[in-house]
């Protein structure tokens, strides 16, 4: 009695899976990059305990560059939301393309202490 309506209901609940895992990751982000693409430039940003090696990173616009980060040490990572960036030690480096010309801010992605609120560091896009 209950069989057909349970089948019916497991079929759907598949399709709708189905069609939710074949979402593609939009690549038309600011700062995304096809997995295809060689980068010309490369950049290295180092953390310490709240600090980066730099206060200012420059980019050029719409030249490939690999942002690869390095963690002296604590327990730091990277974010600039404007680019769609996120590195840390499980993933230490990406190919970005820049696009938008601009300053963005670039902020430790994992607490790292007291002095987490503090640290950033500015990537400017030329």
């Amino acid at each position: 009695m209950f069989k057909r309506p349970a089948l019916l209901l497991s079929f759907i609940c598949f399709i709708f899976l189905a069609a939710c895992s074949s979402v593609q990751e939009n690549s038309s982000a600011p700062g995304a990059s096809p997995d295809n693409i060689a980068a010309e430039e490369e950049i290295t940003i180092t953390a310490t305990n709240y600090s980066f090696d730099q206060e200012e990173y420059h980019l050029k616009k719409g030249v490939p560059v690999t942002i690869i980060f390095s963690n002296e040490s604590g327990n730091h990572g990277i974010l600039v939301p404007g680019l769609e960036l996120r590195l840390d030690a499980k993933t230490p480096s990406q190919v970005i393309i820049p696009e938008k010309a601009g300053t963005y801010q670039l902020t430790c992605a994992i607490m790292c202490g007291s002095g987490h609120s503090s640290m950033s560091a500015k990537l400017i896009v030329e």
